[in-house]
């Protein structure tokens, strides 16, 4: 149990729980990714009220998360969990979960009415996998919907008011997909404990790793065949490549955070082959 009552935590250390319950790293990159396909797709100014609708959505999910798993984190002690360690509480998570929900609807609608419709959609599909799919093998539908629609949510919002290309928004859902696999993969024993068997789980940790990363690599390869610069988009997927290569090394090795970092910086290079490649999200 929390050696502290969350009133009796220092602020910044509040902050940084509350932080750590967005799932930073995860937000990060999902915002950022998708504020830079704004910026590609010219929303311009735009942009700025994408990465604030996209980051409310983040918080969102990683707040009710959390939130959700809290009775979980405390019989496996995750330490890890902001909630474990006392730096906050499940209550307060709620809330604050609430609060970005209740922000993420203007903000979205900042786009249009279609562009918010989309993102929410996408918010909800994340918050259903919280609330119940986790725990079924339909868990990575979830990933699927949500990030397949992201694209959607920018494109939506350009005066075209265009939806993307399928190709790009079946590239993003399998890095969705891809990124759900090497994440459980790291919590297979703690999620045994408790009752969690989504896909993942029944597939084990190699054979979750080894699929993640053959989705993050087909990602990558769409991207690529989309590109009109083929010879650096295809530079640029052998990098990715190798660095999925190393997600199931260090998946062998008894490494799974390091697969899970290694999955990032894949999906990251996944971003870099859209962006150097020269590919449009609309025709």
């Amino acid at each position: 149990m929390p050696s502290d009552p969350p009133s009796r935590v220092a602020f910044t250390q509040r902050v940084v729980g509350f932080a750590r319950a967005t799932h930073f790293g995860p937000t990060l990159v999902v915002t950022v990714a998708t504020t830079a396909l704004a910026i590609a797709a010219g929303r311009g100014v735009g942009s700025a009220w994408v990465f604030a609708a996209v980051l409310t959505g983040q918080c969102t999910v990683g707040w009710s998360n959390d939130a959700i798993d809290a009775n979980r984190d405390l019989k496996v002690q995750r330490r890890s969990k902001p909630v474990v360690a006392g730096l906050v509480t499940r209550r307060e998570l709620i809330v604050a979960a609430l609060s970005a929900f209740a922000l993420s609807i203007p903000l979205s609608f900042t786009s249009g009415w279609r562009a918010a419709i989309v993102h929410l959609i996408a918010i909800g599909s994340a918050v259903c996998y919280n609330l119940w799919l986790k725990s079924t093998w339909l868990s990575w539908l979830p990933y699927a919907l949500s990030f397949g629609l992201l694209p959607a949510f920018v494109t939506l919002g350009l005066a075209s008011r265009q939806w993307p290309q399928p190709l790009v928004m079946i590239a993003t859902a399998l890095l969705g997909v891809g990124a759900h696999m090497v994440n459980a993969a790291a919590d297979l024993d703690d999620d045994a404990a408790t009752g969690v068997k989504g896909l993942p789980q029944r597939l084990g940790a190699q054979r979750a790793l080894e699929l993640g990363s053959f989705l993050l690599l087909g990602a990558a390869v769409l991207v690529g065949l989309h590109s009109k610069r083929h010879g650096l988009a295809f530079g640029l997927v052998g990098v990715v490549s190798f660095v999925d290569l190393l997600v199931v090394l260090a998946g062998a090795t008894k490494r799974p955070r390091l697969a899970w970092n290694l999955a990032m910086a894949g999906a990251a290079g996944c971003l870099a082959v859209f962006v150097a490649g020269g590919g449009g999200l609309v025709q």
